[in-house]
Formats: C-alpha cells, structure tokens, sequence
C-alpha cells in the first residue's frame, strides 16, 4: 500500500482498486449498489478510508466490530434500560455502550462511523414516515442505511409539581423558569413546534438552565433549578414530577445494513420484545412497543 493511501482521509476509486486488490469496475459496482461506503461529489466516487477499513473489518466472519454496539443520539429511559440490563444477559461476550448526543449530532457520529446506532425522534408520530427519512438524508452515507421502529413514546412537558395541571395553555408562561435542551436535540425540536402553536418564539421564556439529556432535564426540575421543560412521559415518572402530555412521537433507530444484522442489535429489539421488556415499558409508562422491530424505511430504495 502506498504511503499516499495510508495517510489520506478519502480514496478515488483508483485508490481503493490498489487498496482492495480489485479492478476498479469491481469497485465501481460495490459503490453503485451501496455494498461499500461511499459518495459521490460533483459526479465522482469518494470513499472515507475510515469507512472502509471498517467495512473490511465486518464483513469478516468474526470481525472486529462484531463483540459491541455503540448506540448514540437521542436520550429515552427505556432504550436506555435495555442497554443497561442487556450486558447480564449476553454475559461477558460484548459490550453495549450508549452515549447521548441528541438526534442530529448522532447521525452526525453514524455517518462519521464513530457509532454503530443513531436514535432518533422528530416530532408527532403520524408524521415521522415523512421527517424521519427526510432528516436521515441530509447526513452522508444515508444509502446505506435503514430505520427501524423502536416504540411510539408520549412527549410532553415536564413540570414541577407545584405548577401541576392537566391543561399546558393555564401555566404562567412567563413566570417560570424553563429548562431548554441543545439545538438538534429531538425534545428541542419539538418544543420549538409546541411554541409556535402557542404564538411564541423560544425568547419570550425564561430560560434558567440547559439540559442534556431527558434525565438531566427531569433532575434539574426536580432539585429546582427549573420548573418546565420538554421530555418524555417516563422521565417525569421516574423522578415523581408532573407531566402535561401533548402528542405521541415515534422513537426510531437508524443502522447501517451491515450492522443490522448483526446478533447484538437484533438481540435488543428481542428483549425490548420479551416479558421483561414489556413488563418495564408498562412501569415507566408511556410506551407503545406494537410495532417494534419494524423497519420503515430503506437508504437503498430512496
């Protein structure tokens, strides 16, 4: 291999026909049926070495990739208890590791391959067949991709006890001191929205503090340093708050085809499946796992 491929972020097809011992028709033909990571700039193929040698890594039969699953993107205290209780039951055979980021920066880190998994949420469920695909495509390598259906989760606002009501128009707005998520952020995107059917833009609140994840935003309102925020149902049950619910979002997970199949990622949707699973989703409330496990859109095909 030539020190200009070893040290170079991104291959021309003559590159990766060196690098890969192929012909570069071969090559040509991997990157069209979207088998190799690629893209195409101004015509021509690009290819993020990276990637590649990734993709060299798992396509192996006992690759090196094939004994973890590193799941970013959005934050939901259910995923996030599956991930915690699946290590007991693959033993000590793998690791599953999840790092919230938010949707967007996740994707971000799917399409970079720093992650393995993308979670997402981007508003109201009867429309995510249309913003889910809309927003995947907007992040390089999409082709290669699939969105799976997680579950459909009620989204809301978390308040502080003292302000409970049933009815989010009689809150006194103004008075109260929000806690606000991270632009790209799911919940953020859908308080902007929530805003703008109540004629009010994100600098008419108060905002006090910002929250990085669902439990951080419902333990920032329980100790008080907030008193309302975006999040889902099972965040503000989980620290004994109120919730006002305002509409059902659908939580789904974006995956490279290769890792799809891969037994660590099926193996969650089965236990998010099993009795267990569904015994924890009635716990925490708010959940609606009929249709997980379903893929709902191809890269492929788009």
């Amino acid at each position: 291999m030539s020190e200009v491929i070893a040290d170079t972020l991104f291959m021309n097809v003559k590159q990766v026909a060196e690098y890969l011992h192929l012909n570069e028709k071969k090559v040509y033909a991997l990157a069209s049926e979207g088998q190799i990571p690629a893209t195409k700039v101004t015509g021509k193929w690009l290819f993020p070495k990276k990637l590649v040698d990734r993709w060299l890594l798992e396509s192996c039969h006992s690759g090196l990739m094939a004994d973890r699953l590193l799941l970013t993107g959005s934050d939901d205290p259910f995923l996030q208890a599956m991930m915690l209780r699946l290590p007991s039951v693959v033993g000590n055979k793998a690791l599953y590791s999840y790092s919230v980021t938010g949707t967007r920066m996740g994707l971000s880190l799917l399409s970079q391959g720093h992650a393995d998994v993308a979670a997402i949420h981007w508003g109201r469920a009867e429309e995510s067949h249309l913003r889910h695909p809309g927003l995947v495509r907007q992040f390089s390598h999409y082709r290669q991709w699939v969105l799976i259906h997680a579950f459909k989760r009620t989204q809301g606002l978390i308040v502080n006890p003292e302000f409970e009501t049933d009815d989010a128009s009689s809150l006194p707005m103004h008075r109260m001191r929000w806690a606000i998520r991270q632009e790209g952020a799911g919940s953020q995107r859908f308080l902007q929205e929530w805003l703008t059917g109540q004629q009010m833009q994100e600098s008419d609140l108060n905002v006090s503090v910002q929250a990085f994840s669902e439990r951080e935003m419902a333990s920032m309102i329980c100790r008080g340093d907030a008193d309302v925020g975006p999040g889902s149902l099972s965040a503000a049950r989980e620290y004994g708050l109120s919730f006002i619910p305002v509409c059902e979002e659908a939580f789904d997970l974006v995956v490279p085809r290769s890792v799809y199949f891969r037994g660590l990622f099926q193996q969650l949707f089965t236990y998010m499946q099993s009795n267990e699973g569904r015994a924890l989703a009635d716990s925490l409330g708010g959940y609606d796992l009929s249709e997980c496990g379903k893929m709902v859109w191809n890269g492929a095909e788009s």
